[in-house]
């Protein structure tokens, strides 16, 4: 089983975890590509649809990475350790419950490499 989905998940939240990771891979090939054909609205409205069901997706690029995370699994990418932040995501974290109150149910799994110290860090 893999590491990153959470141990004690139904067969259909099982299957809605590929449904939002594709939908995830569609929205990044829209963002490189451009959204010519306006897909981007049916992506949201699927997106809502699901969010009604009570499931999610969160995309963590660019947020400050430290070791003590439990929602991300991550390479570092460089020689530098400090000042980390998240600039690839390979998977979403996805999540079950309510915005407020969720679960992880699958790790996002991403790269992070140090970047400079900006002022307010």
């Amino acid at each position: 089983m893999n590491h990153s989905i959470a141990k004690h998940i139904t067969d259909g939240e099982r299957r809605l975890l590929v449904v939002l990771n594709q939908i995830f891979e569609m929205e990044k090939k829209l963002s490189l590509h451009g959204d010519h054909n306006n897909f981007g609205r049916n992506i949201d409205r699927i997106k809502s649809t699901i969010e009604e069901l009570g499931f999610f997706y969160e995309d963590p690029t660019g947020e400050k990475f430290q070791e003590t995370r439990t929602d991300l699994e991550a390479t570092i990418a460089g020689k530098g350790t400090e000042h980390l932040r998240v600039v690839e995501v390979i998977k979403p974290i996805i999540r079950g419950g309510q915005r407020a109150h969720s679960r992880v149910l699958q790790k996002g799994i991403v790269v992070v490499e140090e970047v400079g110290k900006t002022r307010g860090e």
